[in-house]
């Protein structure tokens, strides 16, 4: 017997297009209406699931998380509306999430590579310059068609942010994914990391909170997408609180970085630069999280529309990711009104159907 959901409100199959008329049969979308009646009416306004385009679910703030500790965080990514979640790195493997029907579907990076000493302990395969293409082959072929990089860290002899590894080397790197089959991508801080990272055939970028204006036509030209996790950028105070003492020249330069999030975000959105939506979830940042992440970036300046987009169908494509089309996983979410201009509807989601399943949330997850 075929499973019917019927969904009777608009249905928003971009973020600037809207109709009527949309089924889930055996868990597929349709806009053909089904010869049996459904088994399920929702009404609202339908989106596909939101995408949290930088999370790591399996990772905690020493490293790797047991098994339930990795199946709770994907429990609160899901229950806010993340139906889809890119990898940015974990220890965790992960790979028996991506079996479960009940929780988001995850594309996977494998660990983050970083230089020696020179990361968050116990998160990175931490190598040497000469080690680095050797590293990015074994986790582009560990993962699901990336492979995150650290390009920037704090280097303790100079006292502030440096790159991680040698620009002839990173463009031995990319390449060496590229033949993998991945992209990559990489956390970026600093401004002159990301001429390097540029120069070197980068697929995206994480951060950039030291994007300069000369960046801009080559992030446009180039194609390089920002995924800008601005909840963590709120943190940079902080960080730089505790780096006063001993590197005061580290904590002022994160502090600059800080205080221009906003206006580089703009510019980089104005001069055709995609921006997509990511929380940086698993060691500082809770789950959940993505409704703020895509507010954050309508606070920065996007359009309410736009911020949305980020986070959701724009965020797909890039992906490779079905949305809501003829054939695809009923993955969608069910909200009271237009979130294209009611964001906060996106907080008190009214549905969310996961694989063509109503997903059951707890009462504390509304």
């Amino acid at each position: 017997m075929s499973s019917i959901i019927e969904f009777s409100g608009p249905i928003l199959t971009a973020a600037d297009q809207e109709r009527h008329g949309l089924w889930s049969v055996d868990g597929l979308l349709t806009f053909d209406r089904p010869a049996g009646g459904p088994d399920l009416v929702l009404d609202g306004w339908v989106i596909p699931g939101l995408v949290d385009a930088h999370c790591h679910i399996g990772l905690g703030p020493g490293g790797d998380v047991p098994d339930a500790v990795a199946e709770a965080q994907a429990l609160t990514d899901r229950d806010a509306g993340t139906l889809l979640v890119r990898d940015a790195g974990a220890v965790h493997d992960t790979r028996w999430l991506q079996q479960r029907a009940d929780l988001p579907r995850i594309i996977r990076a494998g660990r983050h590579i970083a230089r020696t000493r020179r990361y968050l302990r116990g998160f990175a395969v931490e190598v040497e310059p000469e080690d680095l293409v050797e590293a990015v082959r074994k986790q582009a072929r560990a993962g699901d068609g990336w492979v995150k990089l650290v390009g920037d860290w704090i280097d303790r002899d100079a006292g502030d942010l440096a790159p991680s590894f040698p620009a002839r080397v990173l463009a031995d790197a990319v390449r060496a994914a590229h033949d993998e089959g991945a992209r990559v991508t990489a956390h970026c801080f600093a401004e002159d990391t990301l001429d390097d990272m540029l120069d070197a055939g980068i697929d995206c970028i994480e951060h950039g909170t030291g994007l300069l204006p000369r960046h801009l036509p080559r992030f446009a030209e180039q194609g390089v997408p920002i995924v800008p996790t601005l909840i963590n950028i709120a943190t940079f105070p902080d960080i730089a609180a505790q780096a006063d003492a001993r590197f005061p020249r580290y904590a002022a330069h994160m502090r600059a970085l800080w205080e221009r999030r906003a206006e580089r975000i703009l510019e980089a959105f104005e001069a055709g630069v995609a921006i997509y939506a990511g929380t940086d979830a698993g060691s500082v940042i809770r789950h959940g999280r993505i409704v703020d992440e895509i507010n954050a970036l309508h606070a920065a300046g996007l359009p309410a529309r736009a911020a949305l987009d980020a986070g959701a169908w724009a965020a797909r494509r890039w992906l490779g990711a079905e949305s809501i089309g003829e054939g695809a996983s009923a993955d969608v979410l069910v909200t009271a009104e237009d979130p294209r201009s009611h964001p906060a509807t996106l907080r008190q989601l009214k549905h969310i159907v996961l694989r063509g399943q109503p997903v059951r949330r707890e009462p504390s997850t509304h």
